[in-house]
């Protein structure tokens, strides 16, 4: 059996027309729904007068790397905010008498 017997479709050019003129409506909080976006994607937003703007999405920003447990330990001890004073002095310096 030869791999040119399968049946491909002739018409390979319908995937430009999936996405037809589309027309969106802004909410109270000025966001707008797309339809072909996925959650995650950036987009830049360029207007070009008398009311028109154009869309170009941009590369998706990689995820930033997690700190390992020693890493976030490691960050926490070297802090600059620590405490200069234990807590009873804290409490007699904020109480009223």
């Amino acid at each position: 059996m030869s791999v040119f017997s399968q049946e491909v479709p002739v018409d390979l050019g319908h995937r430009k027309w999936d996405y037809p003129t589309m027309i969106t409506t802004a909410d109270s909080k000025k966001r707008v729904v797309l339809p072909v976006a996925r959650p995650g994607d950036v987009f830049d937003i360029q207007r070009q007068g008398d009311g028109q703007f154009v869309l170009l999405r941009l590369a998706r920003p990689e995820p930033e790397a997690r700190l390992t447990r020693a890493q976030c330990l490691r960050a926490i001890d070297a802090a600059p905010l620590q405490p200069k004073m234990d807590w009873a002095t804290l409490r007699e310096l904020t109480r009223e008498p």
